[in-house]
């Protein structure tokens, strides 16, 4: 167990430069959310229904973060400083990555019955601050939801989705080469999209500064056009 929680911080390290030492990291609101969520979600399952709900109404006032005791989490899940609401059938895989102000919420039954209602999360997800990830929709492995997205539909593998109502940013997810981005945001990509643009808006400007050229040289070369013609 002792093994596990070292691996569970060193994790959450890897994703966040801030803490200085381990320490530091029990001190996150979105790590004892888990914590009580591990024990809410075990009251849950063995039927306890109040019980559940109560650990979860501690939980929500002590850290900010409101996960439902059904909700069901894989392992190394990292919130980011918190305000975060996950609903009771969402599912989130391994090594997934929250940010502040994100909701998993569901889709509002006319029939008045429960059912799937809230988002699948796969291994890998990173979900920027804001975002909105509403109903029984399926986000992709390694997928990046940007931050103060709006997604309503499924999320492929490795997609990264922007705006509202969020849209892919078409980058090939074979072409995706980072681990991690911090806040689902590509910020190096979209750079790397304006230098290419630049380089060939600056290769069009040489190519018109060389015609010019041409055209002055010929000009000059006319004695016909220079005024200097017997």
């Amino acid at each position: 167990m002792f093994e596990r929680l070292i691996a569970y911080l060193d994790s959450v390290k890897a994703r966040d430069p801030a803490p200085r030492t381990r320490w530091e990291i029990l001190t996150y609101p979105g790590v004892w959310a888990l914590f009580y969520h591990r024990i809410a979600h075990w009251l849950f399952e063995a039927d306890l229904f109040f019980l559940a709900r109560l650990v979860n109404h501690w939980s929500r006032m002590v850290t900010a973060i409101d996960i439902h005791p059904g909700a069901t989490i894989g392992r190394n899940f990292f919130i980011d400083h918190g305000f975060t609401v996950i609903g009771e059938t969402a599912e989130i895989g391994d090594d997934v990555t929250i940010y502040q102000n994100v909701t998993l919420g569901g889709t509002n039954p006319t029939n008045g019955k429960g059912g799937k209602r809230h988002p699948s999360i796969g291994d890998g997800v990173i979900i920027g601050s804001g975002a909105q990830v509403i109903g029984p929709i399926t986000v992709g492995r390694r997928a990046r939801i940007g931050a103060n997205a709006v997604v309503l539909d499924d999320v492929p593998e490795g997609a990264t989705m922007i705006g509202m109502k969020a849209r892919s940013t078409l980058v090939p997810a074979e072409e995706w080469i980072k681990e991690f981005i911090p806040y689902g945001t590509p910020c190096e990509d979209a750079e790397g999209n304006r230098i290419d643009c630049i380089e060939k808006l600056e290769g069009e400007l040489r190519a018109l500064r060389d015609e010019v050229a041409a055209l002055r040289a010929e000009r000059s070369a006319d004695p016909r056009r220079t005024g200097t013609g017997d």
